[in-house]
């Protein structure tokens, strides 16, 4: 333990899911009314569970399918903060902010497999976006982890962009 509870991080994982095309799935928070929040799917690792298991378990969770096969992790565990004003709502207050194990993924199935509305629904629409949209499209204390794992995992967006435009030739 990091000491007091508050200086805690709240240990989960990260998805950055790519299409055959090299685009990036995001999806709407369905609880921002007003002011549209679009990130990447992420969320906690469960009692017991490897950060693989959380992420294909998550996976399945928010957008409704585990029509995916992992690529690679993060080398690291990135972390950030949750700014004052959002702290004490989030899981009431016990951390300061969450650390995140990333994999990105190859999603294997069609648009039609993905289902916002399960039980755990935290999002209300979602679309395929170029990879560098990403920082712009996150909110502002969790864009610096979107710019390190956008720097990690580009390389492997490019090449799924060149496989895609050669398919078309």
């Amino acid at each position: 333990m990091l000491g007091t509870e508050r200086t805690r991080y709240r240990e989960c994982v990260g998805i950055m899911l790519i299409n055959w095309s090299g685009e990036v799935l995001v999806a709407r928070r369905a609880d921002t009314p007003g002011a549209p929040a679009w990130q990447m799917p992420q969320g906690g690792i469960d009692w017991g569970e490897t950060p693989r298991q959380a992420a294909m378990r998550e996976l399945e969770e928010e957008i409704g399918t585990a029509k995916a096969e992992i690529i690679t992790e993060s080398r690291d565990w990135l972390t950030y903060d949750f700014p004052p004003e959002l702290a004490p709502r989030r899981w009431g207050g016990r951390f300061r902010g969450q650390r995140q194990k990333w994999f990105l993924m190859r999603f294997t199935g069609c648009d039609a497999d993905i289902d916002l509305g399960s039980k755990h629904a935290e999002f209300d629409a979602f679309r395929w976006v170029d990879p560098e949209e990403l920082p712009q499209l996150i909110v502002a204390f969790k864009r610096q982890v979107y710019v390190e794992i956008l720097g990690e995992f580009r390389s492997y967006c490019r090449a799924a962009r060149a496989t895609a435009a050669e398919r078309h030739l």
